[in-house]
């Protein structure tokens, strides 16, 4: 589909109608994503999305959710500002409570495999495989060695994560 092509008007009501159910039913991890891949997202095996998770309302083929994902209550995803981008959480990461993913026309925003996204943060760029951002602009705080989605306990997670080392003057 060309992404300056305007969409069929009852194609929009249709995928719109859809996002609302996914929005509100349960079945975080059955009948949620079925409905998001009956609007056209690519979304993988053991996926959780969570309450009130908004994904991607004009565009959503513009998202990949890959196999093992978490997402949070109330998180947002959204995969244009200014046109289409591209959104593609890798397979196992985890994102927070109240967490906004955003990217903008022609852009790509990956969220590494394995990683963690806090709490709260706004996600305006690539997060490397396998870290944990933080804090209200998403900075880099720790090295996931045992993904959030994978642990057993929150413990587990916890006594995983390594702090990442500064970086020196001359890098």
């Amino acid at each position: 589909m060309n992404p300056h092509m305007p969409k069929r008007f009852f194609g929009r009501v249709f995928g719109r109608t859809l996002h609302v159910l996914a929005r509100l039913s349960p079945g975080a991890t059955g009948f949620r994503p079925f409905l998001h891949r009956l609007r056209g997202m690519k979304i993988g095996r053991y996926v959780f999305i969570g309450d009130d998770v908004y994904l991607e309302n004009e565009y959503p083929e513009r998202v990949e959710i890959q196999d093992g994902v978490q997402i949070s209550i109330r998180a947002t995803i959204l995969a244009h500002t200014r046109g289409p981008g591209w959104i593609v959480l890798e397979k196992d990461c985890y994102v927070g409570p109240h967490v906004i993913v955003v990217t903008s026309g022609g852009r790509e925003l990956r969220i590494g495999a394995g990683a963690v996204i806090g709490a709260g943060c706004v996600v305006t760029r690539d997060v490397p495989p396998r870290t944990f951002v933080a804090g209200e602009f998403g900075k880099p705080v720790a090295e996931v060695r045992v993904p959030l989605s994978r642990a057993r306990h929150m413990e587990d997670f916890v006594r995983g994560l390594a702090p990442l080392k500064p970086r020196s003057p001359e890098q």
